[in-house]
């Protein structure tokens, strides 16, 4: 979810250089994130698997259960870093595609929310640990940004 929203963030960009001089570079970044996000799609899935393996075998369970919470925050954080591109986009890139990013946030926001929830499930007792915090924090950030692109009257 995360990489389909950079996608529209960067359609946003590639096609806003003559509204706003930060499009090159929101371009670039998103492009960046959205390679990274399809990287992360495997890591998750390999973390799980390695810590399936370590239960199985009784060896480094620690260090594999962090890797399951581990991915999913650094999900957390591009999804962050999309929805606060998308909003600039949304304010100063082309009109014609502020729909686009206003998308994009959304569901660089729903991605945060979904990473939020594999975090906590990982974590068990979620509520000591600071990668969680960070999570939920980054993941708030994500939902308030949604909604700054809201008409006042709805």
């Amino acid at each position: 979810m995360v990489a389909a929203a950079a996608a529209l963030v960067e359609k946003s960009a590639r096609l806003s250089k003559k509204q706003w001089d930060g499009a090159a570079g929101a371009l670039e970044r998103a492009q960046a994130l959205r390679i990274e996000s399809f990287g992360l799609i495997e890591e998750d899935t390999q973390a799980y698997l390695a810590f399936v393996d370590a239960v199985r075998s009784q060896q480094d369970i620690a260090a594999a259960h962090a890797r399951t919470v581990d991915v999913p925050l650094r999900m957390i954080q591009a999804a962050a870093e999309v929805a606060e591109l998308a909003v600039q986009l949304a304010q100063h890139g082309n009109p014609n595609l502020r729909a686009d990013a206003v998308v994009g946030a959304t569901l660089a926001a729903a991605a945060a929310e979904s990473g939020l929830l594999l975090i906590e499930v990982n974590l068990g007792d979620a509520a000591g640990d600071a990668r969680f915090a960070v999570a939920t924090k980054l993941t708030r950030k994500a939902a308030g940004l949604v909604l700054s692109l809201r008409p006042r009257d709805s």
